[in-house]
């Protein structure tokens, strides 16, 4: 993970292609820390958005051409995210969101499954890599194991792994990183110990995509998903599925839809303007960065953004720390964390601070368990309100940083 602190990072030309950023509320330029729930939009996805609007959308296969230009549109934006991820292009399907995409692609897998298979989750995971799966288990007769957390260290709890991956399991769920509290997670035991019994990786990048360097591959995961709206584009949710898995795949699906891959997976008319922003937005990594080829961009652009945002972040969290009454949740410091922090104030309710921070300060953060309900009961911050979550993104800037810890030392 990259910390040191840069000065050359080019945050006023970041800044300008984020038409959000001009927005002032109470009189005061807002300072936006939601991106965990949600990034703000490059304006060149937006002007893509609205061009293709403009231009007269089609659907697919007609004989005309704003049908050939929206499977144009398609075509470049799994390009776009096969060099993102590292993986093929007709590995990837588009969908509502990560969450649909999970629910049917656990309900295709299920049809293979039996009584008395397993899968494996974990209780640090978005419901959304936890819950499609015990949904799954239940209508199949499979049992659910559940990898723990290690509450002390604020990771996984990886000691009995080899009991929980076993000859019976067939799915290993496990997010990248924590939405919740930013906790990265190594996958690489995962990995190695479902690829010795057999069982199949399910990554769920939705909160590492947008800060992480992904390669699938490299990573031996077999299923892979994130959402656009996490990294500066639209809300489509993405599935880089490997072909051998792909192509033997059996979603539930309309009998007149294609049985081919990936669009066997895209049940229904997709958000075709939402998906000529994905290339866009994926390009915006790729403008910060150096190399011969766009992966090679996309992967140094976002080692920039990852020495900018973890440079501030770092400031947050020391900040934060030394406010009397604070209490932040975070890893040791040796463990690798996204810029995504997640703090408690003494006697006062989550919710009440994000409200105070927006009405009097122009800040912008969420408060809640954000879907990690479980990490929320482990952590025993549900009962009080969950935490309150402020994020870093490639546009946070280090004046918005100490307003914030200002804020709260008003507070």
């Amino acid at each position: 993970m990259k910390t040191t602190a840069t000065t050359n990072y080019p945050i006023t030309k970041v800044r300008e292609q984020f038409p959000a950023l001009t927005r002032t509320y109470k009189g005061r330029p807002v300072a936006y820390f939601d991106g965990p729930g949600g990034s703000q939009v490059v304006g060149s996805a937006i002007q893509a958005i609205a061009r293709y609007m403009e231009r007269g959308g089609g659907n697919l296969h007609g004989a005309f051409p704003s049908s050939w230009e929206t499977e144009e549109v398609i075509s470049e934006a799994r390009l776009a995210v096969a060099d993102f991820l590292n993986v093929q292009a007709k590995e990837v399907a588009f969908g509502a969101n990560m969450t649909t995409l999970t629910i049917a692609i656990a309900n295709a897998l299920g049809k293979k499954f039996k009584a008395g298979d397993e899968i494996v989750v974990t209780e640090m995971d978005h419901r959304a890599n936890v819950d499609p799966w015990i949904m799954m288990a239940e209508d199949r007769g499979l049992t659910v194991r559940w990898v723990k957390v290690d509450t002390k260290m604020k990771t996984l709890d990886l000691t009995e792994l080899d009991e929980l991956i076993n000859e019976k399991t067939k799915i290993v769920a496990v997010g990248m990183a924590s939405n919740a509290i930013g906790t990265i997670v190594d996958l690489k035991p995962f990995a190695e110990r479902a690829k010795k019994v057999g069982a199949l990786l399910v990554a769920d990048a939705v909160h590492a995509a947008p800060h992480l360097p992904i390669d699938r591959d490299d990573m031996q995961i077999d299923i892979l998903l994130c959402s656009a709206y996490k990294f500066f584009g639209p809300h489509i949710g993405i599935a880089a599925i490997k072909e051998e898995i792909f192509k033997d795949l059996e979603p539930y699906k309309l009998t007149t839809s294609p049985s081919y891959y990936p669009d066997k997976l895209e049940t229904g008319t997709q958000n075709h303007e939402g998906i000529a922003g994905i290339r866009p937005a994926i390009e915006f990594f790729a403008g910060l960065g150096e190399g011969e080829t766009r992966r090679e961009h996309i992967v140094s652009g976002m080692e920039h953004i990852e020495v900018h945002e973890n440079s501030l972040a770092n400031r947050l969290r020391d900040g934060l720390a030394a406010i009397e009454g604070v209490t932040v949740t975070q890893a040791a410091a040796d463990v690798q964390k996204t810029p995504t922090v997640a703090f408690q104030v003494s006697g006062i309710e989550p919710g009440e601070i994000c409200k105070k921070l927006a009405e009097d300060y122009s800040i912008f953060v969420a408060a809640g368990h954000f879907y990690a309900s479980t990490l929320g009961d482990v952590l025993s911050v549900n009962d009080s309100g969950g935490w309150v979550r402020a994020g870093l993104a490639p546009y946070s800037t280090e004046e918005e940083v100490e307003r914030l810890i200002d804020a709260i030392k008003n507070l």
